[in-house]
């Protein structure tokens, strides 16, 4: 985040004199305290500054990069997460490429008629899958989809940095978000590099 001339000369002053009152700086800098508002706002908003009813403001010792750190370190998978994009078990291989193909995605998860998550087909799998000389319209995909245990899953309420780790260290484009129940894992969301490259740079914007 870049601050302005005057943001930067509250934060120095704040950092010298701190606590501090907002009346007591805008003395300092010869404006009112209405003028300051907007300023004091932003910088404790942003992190550069943090307040204390009858105390004042001090600032918080962090840098620009420090606060966009701990704004990314507290991002979860409920606030990043899209629709999933499921086909049942019994479903053929031609089918779920279809799917593939209109839905504009590189993972679907299988699911039972309960929505539980049984398997994940990769684009990776439909070709293999192709390549062979069996009708695909013969192949149900539970015959070639990934399975649990195998399977990597994420929770609404998990970071989104763990996520983007575990899409990095297994090579995998997507992670179903899941909830558990008592039948097994229901899937509700799903995570893909591309929400978290989303996420990632609409932060950096704001800062």
């Amino acid at each position: 985040m870049e601050l302005s001339a005057r943001q930067e000369e509250i934060v120095s002053i704040v950092k010298e004199n701190g606590p501090i009152t907002g009346e007591h700086i805008a003395d300092r800098l010869k404006l009112t305290r209405a003028t300051l508002r907007p300023d004091l706002a932003i910088l404790t908003m942003a992190g550069f500054l943090d307040a204390r009813p009858r105390v004042g403001y001090f600032y918080t010792g962090k840098t620009s990069n420090e606060l966009l750190t701990h704004n990314i370190k507290k991002m979860k998978v409920s606030e990043h997460f899209s629709v999933p994009v499921v086909v049942n078990e019994h479903v053929n291989v031609y089918d779920a490429i279809t799917t593939m193909f209109l839905e504009d995605v590189g993972t679907l998860f299988v699911v039972d008629e309960h929505s539980h998550l049984q398997g994940v087909l990769s684009r990776k799998d439909l070709l293999r899958a192709s390549l062979g000389q069996q009708s695909l319209q013969e192949v149900p995909v539970h015959i070639i989809m990934t399975r649990m245990p195998m399977i990597k899953v994420c929770k609404k309420e998990d970071l989104l940095i763990d996520t983007a780790n575990k899409l990095i260290e297994n090579q995998i484009d997507a992670l179903p978000v899941v909830q558990e129940k008592d039948e097994g894992l229901e899937v509700i969301g799903r995570v893909t590099k591309t929400n978290i490259t989303r996420a990632f740079v609409e932060l950096v914007k704001e800062d």
